[in-house]
């Protein structure tokens, strides 16, 4: 295939991971390998930024910046979770890929980022303007199909492995066993963070926090749920549960949702927690619960980063940008655990459809037949994804992260309204 001389531009979507922007410095690093690629935008706010022109010059930035965002959590190119609406935005969109020669695209995000950035690649195909487009896997849900995992999950479950551990030091001083202590965490539709908890289990020892894990694949059953509660707490000074958010009843309804949505006509979750507590003081009597919602700071969390998690999102970057120099568009990078005893993980590539807005739920295989807890079969899945620790600069006892300078780059469109 002929080689493609034109500028890159690089964006974030939906919720931000603690290692999102190591895939952006694996993006710029492998960029600026290659004579092909003239400039290096980013986006500002996903196609936000698209549809507003708002981009910034990330070749302009200092080495040393762009180090530092492999340890800096948050999305430093700024996220959103805005939909394209009509087809007079993805004319826009195209209108300014145009303006500005960018004939690479990469989009880090999940589901729904995905999808987006195969609908901008198809318009670009159909009105045969030379484009290449290519995903970067990104999500704490750890739900994107056919990649074996994904950025920012490894991180987020070793956070809260170790929270629950933390957690259980304090309830183990408190309880006289007639403490719950519940933690509520992401997990819309899987429940691949709640699973995560189980890491905090040492080996050959199954009594060990969290006692039960409430994920979105087993349905509520509340008389069984106070059973578990109750057995526990006869045995145990405390009991620790772990909930997902998107826990649901046997048909199939949140226990705990709003009534607004968001743009993508999500349902607006979180309570669940508060609900299982109300539950289990109105019907265990006695019984005294607190409830913990690591909420934003599950994702955020760069000082108990993963290492393995974040070369991972940075080679993810990287991959991108060799894929769509050698020719490839429509694809997303996939990672691709190795067949070999000891865990490897290389990528891969995978067709944008086949991943946009599709949903990977844990194994049934994986739960145990107690419908709360995980098997071996899980660990030995998670346990590689939280090895190793970020190295994260400290100034005066508080980490260092990255601060972009941001140098805007010149808009040449008319000012388009955002309806």
């Amino acid at each position: 295939m002929s080689e493609l001389v034109g500028n890159v531009l690089v964006g974030q979507s939906g919720g931000p991971t603690s290692v999102i922007n190591a895939s952006v410095a694996g993006v710029i690093a492998e960029a600026l390998n290659h004579e092909c690629i003239d400039e290096i935008y980013g986006t500002l706010n996903g196609v936000l930024g698209l549809l507003n022109e708002d981009f910034i010059d990330l070749a302009a930035e200092s080495q040393q910046q762009i180090r530092a965002l492999r340890h800096t959590p948050g999305a430093a190119l700024g996220t959103c979770r805005y939909k394209l609406k009509k087809q007079q935005d993805f004319e826009r969109v195209l209108e300014v890929f145009k303006a500005h020669n960018i004939r690479y695209f990469f989009y880090i995000g999940g589901n729904d980022s995905q999808d987006t950035a195969d609908k901008i690649s198809k318009l670009a195909q159909a009105q045969g303007y030379e484009l290449r487009v290519i995903g970067v896997p990104k999500t704490i849900d750890n739900d994107l199909p056919v990649t074996d995992h994904c950025p920012g999950y490894g991180s987020v479950i070793k956070y809260l492995a170790t929270t629950v551990r933390e957690v259980a030091c304090d309830s183990q001083a408190m309880g006289q066993g007639d403490l719950v202590s519940i933690i509520e965490v992401m997990g819309r539709s899987a429940g691949w963070i709640a699973a995560g908890a189980a890491l905090a289990k040492r080996r050959d020892h199954p009594h060990d926090p969290p006692h039960l894990i409430l994920l979105p694949e087993v349905p509520f059953n509340q008389e069984k749920v106070l059973a578990d509660v109750a057995k526990v707490l006869k045995r145990e000074k405390f009991c620790s549960i772990v909930v997902a958010e998107g826990l649901v009843d046997s048909d199939g309804n949140y226990i705990a949702a709003s009534t607004a949505t968001d743009a993508f006509g999500h349902a607006q979750l979180g309570g669940a927690g508060d609900a299982l507590a109300s539950i289990i003081e109105g019907k265990l009597p006695g019984v005294k619960v607190r409830v913990a919602k690591p909420g934003l700071v599950q994702r955020a969390a760069a000082h108990a980063a993963s290492k393995t998690d974040a070369d991972e999102a940075y080679l993810a970057g990287q991959a991108a940008v060799i894929a769509a120099i050698n020719g490839e568009t429509d694809k997303m990078v996939t990672l691709v655990r190795g067949q070999t005893e000891a865990y490897s993980c290389e990528t891969g590539l995978a067709p944008l459809s086949d991943i946009a807005n599709g949903v990977k739920l844990l194994p049934p295989e994986w739960i145990n037949e107690d419908g709360v807890s995980m098997n071996f079969q899980f660990a030995r899945y998670a346990q590689p994804l939280i090895q190793g620790e970020v190295a994260v600069p400290h100034e005066n006892g508080l980490p260092t992260y990255a601060q972009l300078q941001k140098t805007k780059v010149e808009k040449r469109l008319p000012t388009y309204e955002i309806v």
